[in-house]
């Protein structure tokens, strides 16, 4: 435990799943640890079995510095850069620099001028550096010589290649949708920031941008790589080939854009990704009064492997929590079997999207945020070529999307968090490839061209086009409810969201879990996430708690819900938004868990879970009776900061009497027992339809 180290003055740094620490020492003679090891060793006291701090010592299998070969980051590694003899020192490295994140922000910032000044000692440039809650880094242009210098240095954490945005970008293809549509623009509706490549003055557009910056300012605003303006065309209209159908088109939010890569969808190479994210997002809140924010870039160098999550996760998170905004992340693009064995593209459907290198790519592990898979929309293959056996379709319909990214996230958590139609690629023979939306728009979503002189409309394929419509889910929803925290709206989003029947008859034969890891809790229904009906009862809260205390809530259940035989349901859920931490195994600072209970007195519940003295006598037991079954359980939900859970009947309960009681709870973790938890809680209550539910309802709960 983190409290054993601090007893012998030692700091925990970090934590890796395989159970590594990096531990700091204040003095160079680490006494007391010495004196616990020294103790160990003289063996059993007499009438003792065991030495002294046995349970302390024992747990440890090894001790020894850190070296300069393990500050080296996984992208050098990747590129061959295993050990120092692999460094060039006459080549040069546009690097980032990670610092531990030891002592007092003056502190952080004097070691990173230290190591400024080094770097321009030997000829060096720093591009950029980043001092965020827990993160302190720097972005450099070094020799290889001065790499290996900075290798040695031990307030170093980590040296590695800056990230690769990853998008999915293709010829643009006029889809012929007819005449310019008529275009509804709300100048109420809610804000989506566009975190991408900037976005253009399509006409389509015209009254909806509120504004537009470069994060850098020299970056410009202007999308010449165009996946921005597809994103963002996307997440003001949603479903555009649904809307096209109608005649019209109706904007569901209005757009702000931060450009944050450039005309060839790279990365400033002077900036540091966290940088840019904090700026972007930043300055889009404060000028604009922006609360939802689509990132649909990934390093495409970064797949999760059950590792701790970047920095650039952890920054999102710190965001999401500080500015209590809604960011919706794509879980990235994988690449199904290709080349000479295009076929198994099809043929091995959908087994290699659990292959582990086909886990979601960074920063979609952070838990603050909304993570999203794809969707297929449908077998993707047009009336031109359907006759063609040469052509496979490798989806149907809400099935996942042949290059969706998969989870599970940190610790076992829940990722993606949700799905969304992204498109889906086939399986064309014709020109030994597999074809997206980008150059056979059938196999796409429809958005819009940035190039709009040349075509109004395109076809494009990716997590990237499904993580805009889920905040155009976000914005309906926040249109009903707008003073909502983030927790709310992210709970109302999932507490609405099945796997369709399509996915999970794909995926079951391959278990349970893998429905989860491959489509999160589902897809969204937007109608379901922001109103009640006859039949179906929403409530919510939004409240505080502080670690190590919980809070009670009362639900109504009336005698028609009660005695009945009909197929009934309860689902809650639960999001709040714990601090972090991306260099410890235990990522998030506090924990949250819920549990429904049935038929006992409310006051034997808060005697359970109340804090007692050692004089009050043992804790009142609540029988396994008064616990609802929900499903998934406690052990796999708790996981995330983003909780849903089942429980159905299908006979008469009105043994259990007209109310249930849903009890959340805080647990203190290394935030402290003085921190204070934000969270959100959505009940919802299902009969049959036909059911009049809801007034019943309602009447009980103003009582």
């Amino acid at each position: 435990m983190e409290k054993d180290w601090e007893a012998v003055g030692l700091t925990v740094l970090s934590v890796d799943p395989d159970r590594t620490l990096i531990l700091f020492s204040s003095n160079d003679e680490q006494k007391a640890f010495k004196e616990r090891i020294d103790a160990y060793k003289s063996g059993p006291p007499a009438n003792q079995k065991t030495a002294p701090y046995n349970n302390f010592i024992s747990s440890i299998v090894s001790v020894g510095a850190v070296e300069p070969r393990d500050r080296i980051g996984l992208r050098l590694r990747e590129q061959g850069i295993v050990d120092l003899a692999d460094v060039v020192a006459a080549n040069e490295y546009v690097l980032d620099i990670e610092l531990w994140d030891i002592g007092t922000r003056p502190k952080r910032e004097s070691r990173v001028e230290a190591i400024g000044a080094l770097i321009a000692k030997n000829k060096g440039e720093v591009f950029d550096h980043y001092i965020g809650h827990s993160i302190t880094m720097m972005r450099a242009k070094v020799s290889g010589k001065l790499l290996l210098d900075l290798l040695a240095i031990d307030e170093i954490a980590a040296i590695d290649l800056p990230p690769e945005p990853d998008s999915t970008i293709g010829e643009v293809i006029d889809l012929d949708l007819g005449a310019l549509p008529v275009v509804q623009v709300d100048a109420a509706a809610p804000l989506i920031g566009i975190i991408d490549s900037g976005i253009n003055n399509h006409p389509l557009l015209a009254g909806a941008i509120v504004g537009a910056i470069g994060a850098p300012e020299t970056l410009g605003a202007a999308d010449d790589y165009g996946h921005g303006t597809r994103v963002g065309g996307i997440a003001i209209f949603g479903d555009i080939r649904q809307q096209l159908a109608s005649g019209n088109l109706v904007c569901g939010a209005r757009l702000c854009s931060a450009k944050v890569v450039n005309n060839r969808g790279e990365f400033d190479e002077k900036r540091l990704v966290p940088s840019q994210m904090k700026e972007a997002i930043t300055k889009l809140h404060r000028d604009f009064g922006c609360r939802i924010f689509v990132l649909s870039l990934a390093d495409k160098s970064r797949p999760y492997a059950g590792q701790k999550v970047g920095t650039w996760a952890a920054t999102l998170d710190e965001l999401a929590r500080e500015l209590d905004c809604l960011i919706v992340v794509a879980a990235g693009n994988g690449s199904p079997p290709s080349g000479r064995e295009i076929d198994l593209a099809c043929t091995t459907y959908p087994r290699y999207l659990l292959e582990p290198g086909n886990r979601f790519l960074e920063p979609a592990g952070a838990v603050n945020v909304l993570t999203v898979g794809a969707l297929a929309h449908g077998e993707g293959i047009g009336e031109d070529l359907a006759g063609d056996v040469r052509v496979r379709a490798i989806t149907r319909a809400n099935e996942p999307s042949p290059f969706s990214r998969i989870g599970p996230g940190v610790q076992g958590g829940t990722k993606p968090d949700l799905v969304d139609f992204g498109g889906t690629l086939i399986v064309d023979t014709l020109v030994a490839r597999l074809r997206n939306g980008a150059d056979y728009p059938a196999a796409g979503v429809v958005t819009l061209n940035h190039d709009f002189l040349r075509r109004l409309f395109v076809g494009a394929s990716g997590t990237s086009f499904a993580a805009p419509r889920v905040a155009f889910a976000a914005a309906q929803v926040s249109k009903q409810f707008p003073a909502a925290s983030a927790n709310l709206l992210r709970a109302l989003l999932v507490n609405s969201a099945a796997v369709p029947d399509e996915a999970r008859v794909r995926l079951d034969p391959l278990g349970e879990d893998r429905v989860w890891d491959v489509c999160g809790h589902g897809l969204i229904n937007v109608e379901q996430a922001a109103y009640s009906d006859d039949h179906r009862v929403v409530s919510f809260a939004e409240d505080e708690l502080q670690a190590d205390h919980f809070a009670v809530f009362r639900i109504p259940i009336p005698d028609i819900f009660r005695q009945s035989t009909d197929e009934r349901k309860i689902r809650v859920t639960l999001a709040y938004d714990p601090p972090v931490r991306h260099t410890r195994a235990d990522y998030q600072g506090a924990r949250m868990n819920f549990r429904l209970l049935r038929g006992c007195d409310p006051d034997l519940i808060f005697e359970h879970f109340r804090k007692r003295s050692q004089a009050e006598g043992p804790v009142p037991q609540l029988l396994k009776k008064y616990d609802c079954d929900l499903k998934p359980g406690s052990k796999f939900r708790e996981t995330g900061p983003l909780q849903s859970a089942t429980i159905s009947f299908k006979r008469n309960i009105d043994q259990y009497g007209d109310a249930y009681y849903l009890v959340v709870r805080c647990a203190s973790g290394w935030a402290g027992a003085e921190h204070t938890q934000r969270f959100a809680v959505v009940v919802e209550v299902l009969h049959r339809a036909g059911v009049q539910l809801y007034d019943r309802m309602r009447v009980r709960l103003r009582a």
